[in-house]
């Protein structure tokens, strides 16, 4: 089954913005996440993928920020691009959460949603 979803998605560089991208979420593209090195923080209603090496990639402050403000403890570094989901029924994945979305966009002062 493939799905379009919503990602919100702050990449570690800060010359790259903040940006909702539209995801397709298959089987493929959901076993070559599991297959890597990345890590899952979830939140209430929320869940993030974040890199699990920190060996070149870059220091992601924005992500540390959001998920600090969203009310998680981050105790290390995040590296590299977060991408930001939803999850509706247990292992359903959904759109990134309005709250979430509006956080990122008083946070980093830009505007995401049209």
């Amino acid at each position: 089954m493939n799905t379009l979803l919503n990602a919100l998605v702050i990449p570690a560089r800060l010359t790259h913005p903040v940006h909702i991208r539209p995801l397709q979420l298959d089987a493929a593209s959901q076993q070559r996440v599991a297959a890597g090195e990345v890590t899952v923080l979830a939140g209430h209603d929320w869940h993030a993928y974040l890199s699990n090496e920190s060996g070149r990639i870059y220091h992601n402050v924005r992500a540390e920020v959001l998920l600090r403000e969203a009310g998680l403890d981050v105790e290390s570094t995040i590296h590299g691009s977060v991408t930001f989901l939803g999850h509706a029924e247990p292992w359903e994945e959904a759109d990134a959460p309005r709250h979430l979305i509006r956080l990122a966009e008083q946070l980093f002062d830009m505007p995401l949603a049209a």
